[in-house]
């Protein structure tokens, strides 16, 4: 962990920007923002017309001189200055108020796991320009495990996997701090690219963009799995003609189609193992694997994990809010470190 507990504790607000989502953690208001990072922008007069939920929905559907842009792509910051009028917005003018009263105002952030400089001072720069004065910065494996209820401060082997929107983190964690991990470049976009890209060439069909999570969502249950239904109908756009269509999917080939992202990610899972102490590895095979984020949903997903590792896979309460509900355990307080007293002579 990037911060010590105390440094958190003193901090008033905690913030996770992801691809996908923003959400916003406040000192004894609780989860106060959860919605899309996204922001439509007037590309004539530079102003910002709406944030999040509507902003998303804008998506495709916008003039030429509307755009929406993502200020945050696989977890890092890429427009500093757009984020923070988006955060602005998002908290809103009564909520802002509150925080500047503060005499000093400290905040925390989630950053991926092995974020270069770079990344960890455009989260750092965002903070500041909503008026922190002090930012502490946190793995975001931590985070989401203390989120999850894991005990991570004991002494044996807890095994997390973040599924995030760009990149999934999976992680061996023992005695408050991360012994192995690796951050793979595939996320739940990954997928949904590679279920576009599958009914463009075998279908000849496009998708509106808002469209995939509706076919994850169709396919949902036993959706990804052999047990699910045999084919499921989708609307989209003839690539050819232009004109709106409608095709039966046959689910078995949908499953082919996203075989190649899920195989880096058991990659990945395999090469966390293989690093890992064969004394912790002998604990992950009781308690297996808590997954957590949004795509951590994506219907069958655990079920491939668990036939593919042979280990217990389990999915958190509420994955999507498992790394702010983390820092917000931290700021408040919950988390209680494991003392390790120096032996007198």
């Amino acid at each position: 962990m990037t911060a010590s507990l105390e440094q958190l504790r003193r901090c008033h607000f905690a913030v996770d920007l992801g691809a996908a989502r923003t959400r916003v953690y406040v000192k004894g208001a609780g989860l106060v923002v959860d919605q899309p990072s996204a922001a439509a922008v007037n590309t004539r007069t530079g102003a910002l017309i709406a944030v999040g939920e509507l902003a998303e929905k804008m998506t495709g559907r916008t003039p030429d001189y509307i755009r929406v842009v993502r200020p945050v792509s696989g977890g890092t910051v890429v427009d500093i200055e757009m984020a923070q009028r988006m955060l602005r917005h998002l908290l809103g003018d009564k909520m802002r108020r509150s925080l500047r009263r503060k005499p000093i105002l400290r905040a925390a952030a989630c950053t991926p796991h092995d974020a270069d400089p770079l990344a960890q001072r455009a989260a750092i720069e965002t903070l500041v320009g909503l008026g922190a004065r002090r930012v502490e910065l946190v793995d975001t494996l931590i985070a989401a495990a203390v989120g999850c209820g894991l005990p991570v401060e004991q002494p044996e082997a807890t095994m997390i996997m973040v599924c995030g929107a760009a990149a999934t983190q999976v992680a061996v964690l023992s005695l408050g701090s991360i012994v192995t991990a690796e951050r793979i470049p595939v996320g739940g976009e990954a997928v949904d690219h590679a279920i576009v890209q599958h009914l463009r060439h075998e279908h000849e069909l496009m998708l509106p963009s808002q469209s995939v999570r509706p076919l994850q969502l169709a396919l949902s249950g036993n959706g990804l799995t052999p047990h699910g239904p045999a084919s499921t109908e989708i609307h989209g756009r003839d690539v050819a003609t232009g004109l709106a269509r409608s095709v039966q999917v046959d689910t078995a080939a949908v499953r082919d189609a996203i075989q190649t992202p899920l195989t880096a990610i058991l990659d990945g899972i395999g090469k966390v193992l293989r690093d890992c102490p064969p004394d912790l590895v002998a604990d992950l095979a009781d308690r297996g694997i808590m997954m957590v984020g949004g795509s951590a949903l994506l219907p069958g997903l655990d079920q491939m994990l668990r036939e593919a590792t042979g280990m217990p896979v389990r999915i958190a309460e509420r994955p999507d809010v498992c790394a702010v509900q983390g820092l917000g355990a931290m700021l408040e307080g919950r988390i209680e470190p494991l003392a390790l007293d120096p032996l007198g002579a």
